[in-house]
Protein backbone atom coordinates (compact mmCIF):
# COMPACT_ATOMS: atom_id res chain seq x y z
CA UNK A 1 0.00 0.00 0.00
CA UNK A 2 1.17 3.55 -1.17
CA UNK A 3 1.43 5.69 2.50
CA UNK A 4 2.13 8.68 0.25
CA UNK A 5 -0.27 10.65 -2.09
CA UNK A 6 0.14 9.56 -5.76
CA UNK A 7 -0.09 12.13 -8.15
CA UNK A 8 -2.32 11.10 -11.16
CA UNK A 9 -1.64 14.71 -13.19
CA UNK A 10 -1.12 18.01 -13.00
CA UNK A 11 -0.88 21.38 -15.04
CA UNK A 12 0.93 24.70 -14.65
CA UNK A 13 -0.64 28.03 -15.75
CA UNK A 14 3.01 29.23 -15.09
CA UNK A 15 4.94 26.92 -17.20
CA UNK A 16 1.72 26.23 -19.51
CA UNK A 17 2.46 22.29 -18.89
CA UNK A 18 0.72 19.22 -18.58
CA UNK A 19 2.09 16.32 -16.77
CA UNK A 20 1.02 12.95 -16.22
CA UNK A 21 2.26 10.24 -14.40
CA UNK A 22 4.04 7.22 -16.39
CA UNK A 23 2.59 5.10 -14.20
CA UNK A 24 -1.06 6.05 -15.94
CA UNK A 25 0.01 5.66 -19.38
CA UNK A 26 -2.48 2.48 -19.17
CA UNK A 27 -5.17 4.45 -19.38
CA UNK A 28 -7.24 5.09 -22.12
CA UNK A 29 -6.42 7.57 -24.36
CA UNK A 30 -9.80 9.37 -23.99
CA UNK A 31 -9.63 9.37 -20.52
CA UNK A 32 -5.99 10.95 -20.75
CA UNK A 33 -7.68 13.67 -23.11
CA UNK A 34 -10.25 14.39 -20.66
CA UNK A 35 -7.89 14.85 -17.65
CA UNK A 36 -5.75 17.07 -19.66
CA UNK A 37 -8.57 19.25 -21.07
CA UNK A 38 -9.86 19.80 -17.58
CA UNK A 39 -6.61 20.23 -16.10
CA UNK A 40 -5.46 22.71 -18.62
CA UNK A 41 -8.61 24.62 -18.66
CA UNK A 42 -8.72 24.86 -15.07
CA UNK A 43 -5.58 26.56 -14.74
CA UNK A 44 -6.39 29.46 -18.02
CA UNK A 45 -9.47 29.94 -15.81
CA UNK A 46 -8.23 30.16 -12.77
CA UNK A 47 -4.30 30.23 -12.65
CA UNK A 48 -1.69 28.57 -10.49
CA UNK A 49 -1.20 24.99 -10.38
CA UNK A 50 -4.03 22.15 -10.07
CA UNK A 51 -2.28 18.87 -8.76
CA UNK A 52 -5.05 15.49 -9.11
CA UNK A 53 -3.34 12.95 -6.40
CA UNK A 54 -4.72 10.10 -4.65
CA UNK A 55 -4.67 10.03 -0.98
CA UNK A 56 -3.44 6.73 0.87
CA UNK A 57 -6.93 5.35 0.85
CA UNK A 58 -7.19 5.86 -2.96
CA UNK A 59 -9.37 8.89 -3.20
CA UNK A 60 -8.35 11.23 -5.74
CA UNK A 61 -7.99 14.77 -4.62
CA UNK A 62 -7.48 18.22 -5.88
CA UNK A 63 -4.43 20.29 -5.01
CA UNK A 64 -3.76 23.81 -5.91
CA UNK A 65 -0.96 26.25 -5.65
CA UNK A 66 -0.57 29.36 -6.61
CA UNK A 67 3.58 31.48 -6.53
CA UNK A 68 3.14 34.16 -3.43
CA UNK A 69 3.20 36.96 -5.37
CA UNK A 70 1.06 35.82 -7.52
CA UNK A 71 -2.23 38.63 -7.33
CA UNK A 72 -3.69 37.13 -10.53
CA UNK A 73 -5.09 33.92 -8.99
CA UNK A 74 -8.43 33.16 -8.14
CA UNK A 75 -8.81 31.67 -4.50
CA UNK A 76 -12.19 31.80 -4.69
CA UNK A 77 -12.80 31.19 -8.51
CA UNK A 78 -10.69 27.72 -7.60
CA UNK A 79 -13.09 26.35 -5.04
CA UNK A 80 -15.62 26.97 -7.35
CA UNK A 81 -13.97 25.64 -9.94
CA UNK A 82 -13.03 22.48 -8.39
CA UNK A 83 -16.75 21.90 -6.86
CA UNK A 84 -18.29 22.42 -10.66
CA UNK A 85 -15.61 19.79 -12.24
CA UNK A 86 -15.97 17.07 -9.28
CA UNK A 87 -19.65 17.71 -10.12
CA UNK A 88 -19.67 17.67 -14.19
CA UNK A 89 -16.68 15.36 -14.20
CA UNK A 90 -18.40 12.63 -11.58
CA UNK A 91 -18.70 10.25 -13.75
CA UNK A 92 -15.30 10.31 -14.74
CA UNK A 93 -12.99 11.46 -11.51
CA UNK A 94 -15.14 7.70 -10.00
CA UNK A 95 -13.68 5.46 -12.74
CA UNK A 96 -10.22 6.93 -12.45
CA UNK A 97 -10.65 6.30 -8.29
CA UNK A 98 -11.67 2.87 -9.25
CA UNK A 99 -8.98 2.32 -11.49
CA UNK A 100 -6.78 3.42 -9.03
CA UNK A 101 -7.94 1.26 -6.00
CA UNK A 102 -8.46 -1.80 -8.16
CA UNK A 103 -4.79 -2.34 -10.04
CA UNK A 104 -2.54 0.09 -7.68
CA UNK A 105 -3.72 -0.80 -3.95
CA UNK A 106 -5.74 -4.36 -5.20
CA UNK A 107 -8.91 -3.76 -3.66
CA UNK A 108 -11.85 -6.09 -5.09
CA UNK A 109 -13.64 -4.61 -8.03
CA UNK A 110 -17.25 -3.63 -6.70
CA UNK A 111 -20.14 -2.67 -8.98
Amino acid sequence: MYSDNVVLCAASAYEEKFYLDENFNALPDSVKDELKIMCVLYTQDVGGILVLEFDEDGNLQFRTEASEGDFSYDEIGSVLKIKELQNTKRELLEAIEMYYKVFFLGEEYED
